[in-house]
């Protein structure tokens, strides 16, 4: 019963932060869905701790999650039913605990309210924060088997790194105005130009050219999922491109429910006649 209720609590942080995600987790094989919602939960407390938790001694409060995290995994039991289900799908699928040291690294990275990163730093903030998660989402597709894994896992994190990206650009106003923060390397908003969001997108095509090879080679349980998440990414994407820097810089950018609906007819017609 705690295991179901725990997974179940996972589940409800995916639908309430992200619909578009939780809408992609619901196209994957059914006993895929929960493990990857229990990945979702964890990363998504963390970093509501970093983002959103200003009244709070931020780095005291992930200091005690991250604590949390890995005695629920070392315990196999955590009475925060949060941690309950990822703990379990860490030790169903034998997901590396060096990607969840790396994704705590760069939580803890956001603690730091420097202005903007080196390249160096860029790529590893990217490596902890994105790429890791999506090598725990691809420990789960393969289900053990280390091969497939180690064939897929580049692919794996050339996605992490392109929704990643694409969250910096959409999220550009409210990381430089509200948190005093930004992610693409030596940035500087009085000479954010077309020219500098252009270098940018560049780095984002060549991600997502890779990422969809990848795709193609996913196992057909997490197949369609995955693509479908990809697809409403690289609409978002082409929004962006298409949105000046400026405004960029004056607001979120979304795609609207109404194309998210089209996405997912047009992804499940080219998923029947085999054309992902």
């Amino acid at each position: 019963m705690y295991d179901h209720v725990a997974g179940n609590c996972s589940k409800s942080v995916a639908r309430a932060y992200s619909t578009s995600f939780f809408s992609a987790i619901n196209l994957l094989r059914k006993d895929l869905r929960t493990p990857v919602c229990a990945i979702y939960g964890m990363v998504r407390l963390a970093d509501e701790i970093v983002d959103t938790f200003h009244d709070h001694d931020k780095k005291t409060l992930l200091k005690h999650f991250k604590e949390d995290t890995f005695r629920a995994i070392d315990d196999k039991i955590s009475l925060n039913p949060i941690l309950q289900s990822f703990q379990q799908t860490v030790h169903q699928y034998q997901i590396d605990r060096e990607l969840i040291v790396a994704f705590f690294n760069s939580m803890e990275t956001d603690l730091d309210q420097q202005s903007c990163f080196t390249q160096a730093e860029y790529q590893q903030y990217i490596y902890g924060s994105a790429e890791v998660v999506g090598l725990m989402c691809l420990s789960v597709f393969c289900k053990g088997n280390k091969k497939q894994f180690e064939t897929l896992k580049g692919y794996a994190r050339a996605l992490g790194a392109a929704f990643q990206k694409i969250n910096f650009l959409r999220d550009l106003q409210s990381d430089v105005d509200d948190l005093e923060r930004a992610y693409f390397p030596d940035f500087q908003k009085n000479r954010f130009d077309e020219f500098e969001k252009q270098k940018i997108e560049d780095d984002i095509e060549e991600d997502f050219k890779m990422a969809y090879k990848g795709i193609k080679l996913l196992p057909l349980s997490a197949r369609f999922g995955v693509y479908v998440a990809y697809k409403y990414y690289l609409a978002l994407f082409k929004k962006v491109k298409r949105t000046h820097p400026q405004v960029i810089l004056a607001k979120r950018i979304r795609i609207s429910n109404h194309m998210k609906l089209v996405i997912v007819c047009k992804a499940g017609l080219r998923n029947q006649l085999n054309l992902i």
